[in-house]
């Protein structure tokens, strides 16, 4: 059985009773170069045990299943479970977790399966959870690499520079925690039913040390929130609504660390948050 061939997954389907659900963000490849092309980016190896999530119906878990010394697949759709169970029969390298990734513990799930592995995470993400679960991930630091397939404008913020309209908190929080990289883009046309916006690749290895030196990562979150919280504001402005400091104080602060009186949260780097944060806890 070919799980990309559009008539294969819609006979498989059609056996096992299964309609797509918006809710749960579900699109099926129907390009067999890309689950290759993911698995191949992600680096998987017989030293590696995969975390995937949301197999779907088992396209990457297979080309994952083919190079990694194990892959554990995370489906919270119980209907795709006796789906899962076909599709991967004979893979006895694969095991199926069912619930919500994002209720799992993720050290445990990794402790549990890959004693003795390398431990990454591999996915074509539903895009209805890829923010707050790569934010779980990276936090977590249980893995040695991201390689995930998710909406082309949500990698551009990833990998987004300072400055760019792109450039967010989010961006701040995956570069902190990871070297994140756009690998390639995927068009609308390889998915089953087809997304109204194109997708990316994007492989994010895990930092062995912070790329910058804080006192405080909780303080140094905190400094980012509030600089972002009014974009096309200065910074000293925006920070007023996160910090219980007088306005002049923290012009002081920012002019203090090299920065301009009058600059804007969007443009201050990584190292410049950092320089924030350290001289903000300080004081506070």
């Amino acid at each position: 059985m070919d799980l990309c061939n559009r008539n294969d997954i819609q006979a498989l389907l059609q056996r096992h009773g299964f309609h797509f659900s918006k809710a749960m963000g579900q699109n099926f490849l129907i390009e067999g170069w890309v689950p290759r092309d993911i698995a191949a980016a992600s680096g998987a190896d017989e030293h590696t045990g995969v975390l995937e999530i949301g197999p779907g119906i088992g396209p990457l878990t297979r080309e994952l299943a083919r190079r990694a010394g194990k892959v554990v697949s995370v489906e919270l759709d119980r209907r795709l479970w006796p789906v899962l169970e076909e599709t991967m029969a004979g893979c006895e390298n694969f095991t199926l977790v069912q619930g919500d990734v994002m209720q799992q513990d993720l050290a445990a799930l990794v402790g549990e399966h890959f004693g003795g592995l390398r431990p990454i995470l591999c996915a074509n993400l539903p895009y209805n959870i890829t923010t707050p679960l790569l934010t779980r991930v990276v936090e977590s630091r249980c893995f040695d690499s991201v390689t995930v397939l998710i909406q082309k404008e949500v990698a551009q913020r990833i990998c987004a520079a300072p400055g760019t309209a792109d450039y967010g908190a989010f961006s701040l929080l995956m570069q902190y925690y990871t070297a994140p990289e756009l690998v390639f883009e995927v068009p609308n046309t390889c998915f089953l039913p087809a997304p109204k916006v194109t997708s990316a690749v994007i492989h994010c290895p895990a930092r062995r040390e912070p790329p910058v030196q804080v006192c405080s990562e909780a303080m140094l979150w905190r400094t980012v929130r509030a600089g972002f919280a009014l974009r096309r504001k200065t910074l000293v402005n925006s920070l007023q609504t996160g910090l219980p400091l007088p306005k002049d104080q923290l012009a002081a602060i920012v002019t203090g660390c090299g920065l301009p009186e009058n600059v804007r949260g969007e443009r201050l780097s990584l190292a410049d948050y950092a320089a924030l944060a350290n001289a903000l806890a300080a004081v506070m």
